[in-house]
């Protein structure tokens, strides 16, 4: 591998703003990293380059550790937004530059400038200066100069954004020539995902700090696991949905299961389903629709970008049964983005409040197990306060996701059994005396995680997850990716070995942390550190919680009982943390 990066951690004022990235980039590879501003992509291009050291992980380029390496050893072209030529300098002079600093011979050098701008099409410009220059020859320039003492890689920040739409193009042509005759690995750092899709060999998607996915384009496209990869790299309506063992419904409306990309036959529960606006049908009738029903609608708005038609689509009959996973419309009815060709637009013209029916022809569900939230108290009013609670409000914000309210005065009666359970995505209720029993009942009727919020909680800084037994350790890991890609936060997996276990256990433990961590890393795409504690579960976890307010735990169980048994102490500390609990039964 030409660039490998472990748990690479960088924190500006104790906040990490690039959080427990690792990956590899291959040799010849043109790999871009993708994301918003904020998202820490080049900060962690700084990194690789040297001018910015990490707090914790490691770098290697080539196999050889740099992590503690000069910016100028390590053997890496930079590529910046703003040229940074030398503006006194000709262009012979700022690509020789490099060259002069590590003392090559005259005739070496010019050889070297020739070749450089042939590369990138400048011949005959040598001693013009920066100034006489268009933003893209500057740029150009910029290039040549970065890979004139040969560097193994090269590193391009956002070296577009200053440029105009055809010059860009022309640019992302010549480096993307350029880096294929000199076969050398290249990370470029953009927010322009039609940028990412036409030169990348693969892309990695970062927000919050966190890698979250890293795959070709057209498999990050048509099959993202994440919201924030979803909706990022193009338009996208998110659904929410029930999967069932006969496939995916929305509400009593079931989707063709051969138009649905993932289908898991496993236990019924909601899901959140990707509908991209150029798979939405759109018919004068339900008979003529080609794809499977979705839902009655009237056109909303319509905008002519030349080769294709965008609209909106208010749902009307059969929106309560495709319920948007984000924020409705105005009016309380859900809004689908649907884009159509020049082909479809004459075959059927629109205007804006006319009728349509609408088919689905393909969807993707997302394998995050958090789809929703409903929250859970015996008042209405204490129903909707807790609905408001500032990390309920961010994370249903972040997820793009509702907040359903549920007054249930009978939170400590289990339901009979074989009932069929009839809750939906998490459940959440408020932290008190009685909240232990609270969360095995709302388990017992079916719900698989619950989230216990404090009255007060500092946003977390620090996620720490521990489950009880290998039953759950799957659902736990999957549930804290998930979170950890809306939080920003650094993820702690803490293994307890019981009081007075013999020395012969302690590499036993050791060997479940280096699993977990490899488990978390290959199926559910989450960095996590680890810790082996040595007592009693309870005090251990209770003590680290102690640490610091800033905190949050995941819990996994696949007993109910041990929360009143044996757990009832965190539920009851005072001013307490938040806790999510995820069961899976034996």
């Amino acid at each position: 591998m030409s660039i490998t990066l472990d748990q690479v951690t960088k924190r500006y004022q104790g906040s990490p703003v690039v959080n427990d990235v690792s990956l590899n980039v291959g040799d010849g590879e043109f790999y871009v990293l993708l994301g918003p501003s904020g998202s820490g992509k080049s900060t962690l291009l700084r990194s690789i380059a040297g001018l910015t050291g990490v707090d914790h992980g490691r770098i290697s380029l080539h196999g050889r550790d740099v992590t503690h390496v000069s910016a100028r050893d390590r053997g890496v072209g930079l590529v910046f937004q703003n040229y940074a030529l030398f503006r006194h300098m000709s262009v012979a002079d700022n690509i020789e530059f490099a060259l002069r600093v590590r003392r090559m011979k005259a005739a070496d050098r010019r050889e070297r400038r020739k070749e450089l701008l042939r590369l990138v099409a400048l011949e005959g410009m040598d001693d013009r200066l920066p100034t006489q220059l268009s933003g893209g020859q500057q740029q150009r320039v910029a290039v040549a100069r970065a890979l004139a003492h040969k560097p193994e890689v090269l590193l391009l920040d956002e070296p577009f954004g200053a440029l105009d739409a055809k010059i860009r193009e022309e640019l992302r042509r010549t480096i993307r020539q350029v880096q294929r005759e000199l076969g050398i690995t290249t990370v470029l750092v953009t927010h322009d995902q039609e940028e990412a899709f036409a030169l990348a060999d693969r892309i990695g998607v970062m927000n919050l700090g966190r890698l979250l996915e890293s795959d070709k384009p057209d498999e990050l496209y048509a099959r993202p696991a994440t919201r924030f990869v979803a909706t990022f790299l193009g338009a996208a309506n998110l659904l929410l949905a029930r999967q069932t063992s006969e496939g995916i419904r929305f509400g009593t409306t079931p989707v063709n299961a051969r138009a649905v990309e993932r289908v898991d036959t496993g236990r019924e529960h909601e899901v959140v389903a990707v509908l991209r606006p150029e798979e939405v049908e759109l018919a004068p009738t339900r008979e003529q629709l080609q794809a499977g029903y979705l839902a009655q609608g009237q056109v909303e708005e319509i905008v002519f970008t030349g080769a294709i038609e965008r609209m909106r689509v208010r749902l009307q009959s059969g929106a309560e049964e495709a319920q948007l996973a984000g924020p409705a419309g105005d009016s309380g009815t859900a809004l689908i983005e649907v884009t159509r060709t020049q082909p479809e637009q004459r075959a059927f013209p629109l205007a804006p409040g006319h009728p349509v029916f609408i088919g689905v022809r393909r969807i993707h569900v997302l394998p995050t197990p958090l789809s929703s939230f409903s929250v859970f108290a015996a008042e209405e009013a204490d129903a909707k306060k807790l609905s408001q609670h500032p990390l309920l409000a961010g994370l249903a914000a972040g997820m793009k996701t509702r907040v359903s309210v549920r007054v249930d005065a009978t939170l400590d009666t289990v339901r009979a059994p074989g009932s069929k359970p009839d809750l939906a995505g998490v459940a959440v209720i408020a932290a008190g005396p009685e909240s232990a029993r609270q969360v095995q009942v709302l388990l017992q009727r079916g719900a698989g995680e619950v989230l216990v919020l404090p009255e007060t909680v500092v946003a977390p800084q620090r996620i720490l997850i521990h489950w009880v037994d290998e039953t759950p350790r799957r659902a736990t890991l999957a549930v804290s990716a998930s979170l950890l890609r809306h939080v920003p936060a650094e993820a702690v997996y803490v293994g307890i070995l019981p009081e007075g276990a013999s020395e012969a256990a302690r590499p036993q433990g050791v060997r479940t942390l280096l699993d977990a961590r490899s488990e978390a890393q290959a199926v559910h795409g989450l960095e996590m550190r680890t810790e082996l504690r040595v007592g009693d579960v309870v005090e251990q976890l209770a003590g680290q919680l102690a640490e610091s307010p800033d905190q949050l735990l995941i819990l996994g169980v696949s007993n109910t009982e041990v929360l009143t048994e044996r757990f009832n102490r965190l539920f009851t500390a005072s001013p307490g943390w938040p806790m999510l609990i995820v069961y899976r039964s034996a």
